[in-house]
């Protein structure tokens, strides 16, 4: 049995994981779904100030305070960075880290530097207070690549509805690792819902800067044919998946 710490991507909390939380504790796991400082429930934490290593160390706490090891650490999304960040500050109490249709960002970049120009548009049109990113509606999202398959007109006017602004420090705040402790050498899995797996093998061998680094022996791939929001599309098997690796 498995000791998962499941982390949200961008506008989401804990709530988000519930159809995958159920049934891999029924299956006999230890899962602790969390949400991040300024969102969902605790959405009265944020503030301009909220950033990055906000994020970093809510993950961190959690693992430290709540003493788990061995914990297989998944990120949804925008939740790569902070997980990336979190496994390079405390390799040694995770056995391994999983990117549910997400990735690692590289040391010095911010979530801003890896989208393109049309993305930063919008990100700028749905900011409020300065600092608020606010959930672009569903046809926006699907024009800027993120898939809505799997989900209908009822499950997107329900997760909208739940959605918070994402602190916009978080998309702005470089990350920072040191590369100690041995986090590149931790077993990684890419589970690739919105790709198919082939197209991602395809560009790792290209050398396409979002996917090179998928490349070493570390790495696992596998595949979840659905939108890029597996945990609403398919709760049962992104559940069965991450119970298997």
């Amino acid at each position: 049995m498995s000791t998962f710490v499941l982390v949200p991507g961008h506008w989401l909390g804990a709530w988000a994981w519930q159809g995958v939380t159920e049934p891999l504790r029924a299956a006999g796991h230890t899962v602790h779904p969390l949400t991040l400082t300024g969102l969902a429930d605790r959405v009265h934490l944020g503030g301009p100030g909220t950033g990055l290593d906000t994020h970093i160390d809510d993950i961190v706490n959690t693992l430290v305070h709540e003493d788990l090891r061995e914990v297989v650490l998944v990120a949804h999304s925008g939740g790569g960075a902070p997980v990336t960040g979190a496994a390079d500050r405390i390799p040694e109490r995770i056995g391994k880290i999983v990117y549910l249709d997400s990735g690692p960002l590289a040391d010095g970049m911010s979530q801003l530097d890896q989208y393109p120009p049309e993305r930063l548009e919008s990100i700028q049109e749905h900011l409020t207070g300065g600092w608020r990113y606010e959930p672009p509606a569903w046809e926006r999202q699907e024009r800027l690549g993120a898939s809505t398959a799997g989900l209908g007109e009822a499950d997107k006017a329900e997760i909208m509805a739940r959605m918070t602004p994402q602190p916009y420090g978080t998309l702005t705040q470089p990350l920072r690792l040191t590369g100690e402790g041995g986090a590149d050498k931790l077993p990684k899995a890419l589970v690739s819902c919105s790709f198919p797996l082939a197209q991602v093998r395809e560009l790792i061998e290209q050398g396409h800067p979002y996917f090179a680094g998928l490349s070493g022996p570390e790495w696992e791939l596998h595949e979840l044919p659905t939108g890029h929001w597996p945990m609403f599309s398919r709760p049962g098997d992104t559940a069965r998946l991450l119970g298997s690796l």
